[in-house]
């Protein structure tokens, strides 16, 4: 199945990835309106239960990716997981029409799973589907559906609360957000459909091993991308922060939705050429680079001036580039490292050491910022530094055209 050209399994995914982020995140600015209303009589709990869902429904997708890559790797699976996966979270949000938090947990729990579920198999259905030389070009191509969903599904958050269902807000009835939960179910369930087009890649079995799910059998280069990651993580806290850090600059709140808008737009339109270039230059050569710009993003937001808000708008931008150079070069780095029978469980690995990650960093950025709000981005500036060395030296050579 490999080949020159995109398979239809990298354009196929690609709406899939679209449709579910435009329902996503049709949803997901409004979550914490939607627990608000529902404890409106309980306040003081609504900061304790969003942190609950938030940080085990996370934790949950992160452990998950691992073993159903594995899982995948030994059945030689993908498209059926990746099916899985997708309906999960598309039926997930049925929980969200009944007012209760725990439904809401519920709910977010279900999400994740499919999430979980969905990842690692989507990526070596993509991997396994074109040729070494385009494979960045692949990568490129999901992740950049993926953003101009999120944007389209932010957009269309933003301008039906606006102007259309204007009493959604957090003291609204539960039953308010409804008309809205139910748009969003339309894309999630036209996402699931197209990937019943896809078709199973064929791939060749060299040899007989099962699958890897230890990692002294990976090439020293992987583990030491693996470690790389890790670190880089640390720093690496939500982008929330980001968005906080910006408005206490100065920006208004909507100010600062058009700057996130922005960021994803930038991401949607540079995310595919970059990843082809990372088929041309090599991919390790495009992540330096891209880790690199992260950090010089994360000191500038550290560095900016108390009410020079403005300023923000330029690294919100570059933050941007910083995603399409990454994102999809990251998971074509692994499956390019990755032992031939343990490409999707090596993108398990990849994902659940970023997911579990996360967590502790925004612990540790939320505890930096509360004693002065410049330094969770400057510990994120140096933790890219960290990142860039061990890549750069630790990682040898690029098996970007093997």
């Amino acid at each position: 199945m490999a080949q020159s050209r995109l398979h239809k399994n990298v354009w196929l995914t690609g709406f899939t990835s679209f449709f579910t982020d435009v329902s996503s995140e049709m949803i997901y600015p409004l979550i914490q309106a939607f627990v608000s209303s529902i404890l409106k009589t309980q306040a003081s709990l609504i900061g304790p239960v969003l942190g609950i869902i938030e940080g085990i429904a996370e934790s949950t997708a992160s452990i998950l990716k691992l073993f159903s890559g594995y899982i995948s790797d030994k059945l030689g699976k993908r498209k059926t997981l990746t099916i899985a996966g997708y309906g999960f979270s598309a039926l997930a949000k049925v929980l969200f029409f009944v007012p209760y938090w725990f439904t809401v947990f519920a709910a977010r729990i279900l999400d994740r799973v499919g999430k979980g579920i969905r990842t690692a198999p989507r990526d070596a259905l993509i991997a396994h589907s074109v040729a070494p030389s385009v494979k960045g070009k692949a990568f490129g191509l999901q992740r950049s559906m993926d953003f101009a969903g999120a944007f389209l599904g932010t957009l269309l958050s933003f301008l039906l609360i606006t102007f259309v269902f204007k009493d959604i807000d957090r003291y609204a009835e539960p039953s308010a957000f409804y008309p809205l939960f139910a748009i969003s179910l339309v894309p999630a369930f036209l996402g699931v459909i197209f990937l019943f087009f896809t078709q199973e890649p064929s791939v060749e079995k060299k040899d007989t091993q099962a699958p890897q799910l230890s990692l002294k059998e990976y090439t020293p280069g992987l583990r030491i991308f693996f470690l790389a990651q890790f670190f880089f993580t640390l720093g690496n806290s939500s982008n929330q922060f980001l968005l906080l850090r910006s408005q206490d600059l100065g920006s208004s709140l909507g100010m600062v939705t058009l700057m996130y808008l922005a960021f994803n737009l930038t991401t949607t339109l540079l995310a595919m050429p970059l990843g082809s270039l990372s088929d041309k230059i090599g991919r390790k050569t495009i992540l330096v680079g891209g880790y690199a710009l992260y950090g010089l993003v994360y000191l500038g937001f550290g560095l900016v001036p108390q009410g020079q808000w403005w300023m923000v708008w330029g690294l919100w931008l570059l933050y941007g580039v910083y995603y399409a150079l990454t994102e999809g070069t990251e998971k074509a780095f692994v499956s390019d490292l990755a032992p031939k029978n343990s490409v999707a469980t090596a993108l398990g690995f990849y994902n659940m050491i970023v997911g579990l990650t996360l967590l502790p960093a925004s612990v540790i950025a939320g505890f930096l910022y509360s004693i002065w709000q410049p330094l969770p981005f400057w510990f994120g500036g140096v933790m890219a530094l960290v990142n860039c060395l061990m890549i750069a030296f630790g990682v040898k050579g690029d098996k970007t055209r093997a």
